[in-house]
């Protein structure tokens, strides 16, 4: 039993069967296949950005700004398929990335270089790009008319039964999974959270690890600039409007610490998913969407609360090895 309370994706995962489980017994529907692949659908989106997030929260830092990147690469997409219809959706898709990622290579640089604290730098640049969407657009909307087929088609098109963006989700949690757990980048990313001046000493250059946390949060922002756009037919300055805190919530409920170095991909995506569901039971049973918010936000402060008890209770386990060892 103690071995299953260490690991916090088990206990979510038995937390979602639940949520899942108790719906289908006032409306037995909620839990066929097919509902919960559209739940796995909605939910992708989030689990991606989770993904990202969670690469900068590891290191003891945080990104505000992934939303408003996500609102201004899908704005850059949109008007540009709407100028330039011709111009093929991989090829648009890939800009993103690169535009995303640039975005976070901004932030990266401003916390290596300059030595400013995340939650600040983040905080500036979530408003500098809210306002480029404004600038770029002129305040206009680009809606559904505009795009072009394909730009909102692709993502809905069914391969294996599973719609392309379910797939896109797939293919970033398995690469996110092999970053973390085979690569140096990986490594370095909990490292330094865990213990940024012992990293030093490891030879990790603890600034530039930062720089590639925030360029990857930035990338993923980026693609999801424009899965969302294609999703939801709507490019405007208010896309993802807060979304920020979503993706950080999803992130603490997966069991991601604050404090840095603990959390797995397992955990991300599981805390999306989490929300997901969340989000789509409470409508289902008539409960108002403040109550949706109020029941979000309480199991955020559980989720904190069993993060910072977990994270008590190792050090108390260090604390009465050192008495011993004095004694």
């Amino acid at each position: 039993m103690k071995s299953l309370a260490k690991h916090r994706e088990i206990w979510l995962g038995l937390a979602i069967i639940a949520v899942i489980i108790l719906v289908t017994l006032r409306f037995p529907r909620f839990s066929q296949p097919g509902n919960l692949l559209t739940i796995f659908n909605d939910t992708s989106i989030l689990m991606m950005l989770a993904l990202g997030q969670m690469a900068v929260i590891l290191t003891r830092s945080i990104d505000l700004s992934m939303a408003a990147n996500l609102a201004l690469t899908g704005m850059i997409a949109a008007m540009l398929n709407a100028a330039y219809p011709a111009i093929p959706i991989p090829l648009i898709m890939a800009l993103c990335v690169v535009i995303g990622g640039l975005l976070g290579a901004f932030n990266g640089v401003l916390v290596w270089k300059l030595n400013i604290p995340p939650i600040v730098v983040t905080l500036g640049t979530l408003t500098i790009f809210r306002g480029l969407v404004f600038v770029i657009s002129g305040g206009a909307w680009v809606n559904a008319a505009q795009m072009s087929p394909d730009f909102i088609g692709l993502q809905r098109a069914v391969v294996l039964g599973l719609p392309v963006l379910s797939w896109i989700a797939i293919v970033v949690a398995i690469l996110f999974f092999l970053l973390m757990t085979r690569t140096p980048l990986g490594r370095s990313l909990y490292a330094i959270g865990v213990n940024p001046t012992a990293s030093v000493y490891t030879g990790i250059n603890v600034g530039l690890t930062k720089f590639m946390a925030f360029v990857l949060a930035g990338a993923v922002s980026g693609l999801c600039g424009y899965l969302w756009i294609s999703r939801y037919v709507i490019a405007s300055v208010q896309v993802a409007s807060g979304y920020e805190l979503t993706i950080v919530a999803a992130c603490v409920i997966g069991g991601i610490s604050i404090a840095g170095g603990i959390g797995t991909v397992a955990g991300a995506l599981l805390g999306a998913l989490f929300l997901g569901v969340i989000n789509n039971a409470l409508p289902v049973i008539n409960i108002s969407p403040f109550w949706q918010m109020a029941i979000s936000g309480t199991a955020i402060l559980l989720a904190v609360i069993l993060n910072a008890r977990g994270e008590r209770r190792k050090g108390r386990v260090i604390l009465k090895t050192a008495e011993v060892a004095h004694v």
